[in-house]
């Protein structure tokens, strides 16, 4: 009977609703029964401190193991868990915006969308190309006068022709390169300056040269004053500039036979670049690219010196070439849009 008294002393602890009516195996069941919940809660509770107490211990073992920098740094350690975490959704096939694709672009700054070109062109230049039919390939006369309407820009830009040809410029006899005097000018103020012999002095000035001099003009390459846009010098005068090659090459500005800047009658070339001798050579992706004029010329003005261009640059197709020689051809004024053209000279 002690042990009855003591389960119901017990049970009435608990607020148990039992009397002395009831079996001692009814009291147990019933104090077990209120004592399930309390036991189990003390359970987890002392299961999550265990593993709050591992967390703590796998963190101060990390830190001890970290080193300042290579497999075993902080930052390393953090990549690695960061690709373990993105392996870990692909598999589970996650397409949140979170995904790794999303998390690359949000991480280099891009969009996931990329606006087409035209759109990221300023207001001027949309109108412009909004004239010229992307597909379409026009004549020369009818581009060149699209190419007037088209120029986006206040000033009085160029017109430019574009044509990539068929040839490889690395093979010495393709690698084109020449001189076309245009009839109407190339609407350019030049400035030539004249290396000669004192006795060409007076027909070079008269012709129109901006500098004529000899040992005065060496001094200034001495100081690098590169006031000209063209030079031109007399063959016994240009073993003297070969001291200055790497001056005046990357320049453009080396006298060559070619262009028409070595030349023992100095007057007369001086006329021809004044007059709109223009120099043309293909480039290393085999275009050929020459202004040739202004807007303000006119679409009629401009024919006359394209033709003249195009037919030099005809006369320049090398024998040994197999294929066509011009692949395609363009005019573009400065800043405007590209205008394609039909190809006439193959």
């Amino acid at each position: 009977m002690a042990k009855k008294a003591e389960l119901l002393e017990k049970a009435a602890e608990l607020k148990l609703e039992v009397s002395d009516k009831n079996t001692i195996a009814e009291i147990e069941a019933a104090i077990k029964a209120a004592d399930g919940p309390a036991v189990e809660a003390a359970a987890v509770k002392e299961e999550v401190v265990v593993e709050e107490a591992a967390v703590v211990a796998e963190k101060a073992v990390t830190e001890d193991r970290t080193a300042k920098a290579g497999k075993r740094s902080e930052k390393a350690l953090k990549e690695v868990a960061e690709k373990l975490e993105k392996e870990a959704r692909k598999e589970a096939g996650d397409t949140t915006p979170q995904s790794e694709e999303a998390e690359s672009h949000h991480k280099k700054g891009k969009a996931p969308v990329t606006r087409p070109r035209i759109e990221r062109r300023g207001k001027n230049y949309r109108k412009a190309a909004e004239l010229v039919e992307k597909d379409k390939v026009y004549g020369l006369a009818e581009a060149l006068e699209l190419a007037v309407k088209t120029s986006p820009v206040k000033f009085d830009a160029s017109v430019e022709l574009h044509v990539r040809l068929g040839v490889d410029p690395r093979q010495a006899d393709q690698n084109i390169r020449a001189t076309v005097a245009l009839p109407n000018g190339s609407g350019k103020t030049v400035r030539i300056a004249v290396f000669a012999p004192e006795g060409d002095h007076a027909a070079a000035k008269k012709a129109g040269a901006d500098i004529v001099g000899d040992e005065e003009f060496i001094k200034q390459l001495d100081k690098e004053e590169l006031n000209f846009d063209i030079l031109v010098a007399t063959p016994a005068y240009m073993p003297k500039l070969g001291k200055y090659a790497r001056l005046l090459g990357p320049r453009g500005l080396m006298p060559n036979p070619k262009s028409g800047t070595v030349a023992a009658d100095v007057a007369k070339a001086v006329t021809e670049a004044k007059a709109g001798r223009v120099e043309y050579r293909v480039d290393k992706q085999a275009i050929v690219h020459v202004a040739i004029g202004k807007v303000s010329f006119g679409a009629d003005k401009l024919l006359v010196n394209a033709t003249a261009f195009l037919d030099s640059l005809k006369s320049q197709k090398p024998a040994s070439l197999k294929g066509n020689y011009v692949k395609s051809t363009n005019v573009a004024t400065t800043m405007g849009p590209g205008i394609k053209v039909e190809t006439t000279l193959n």
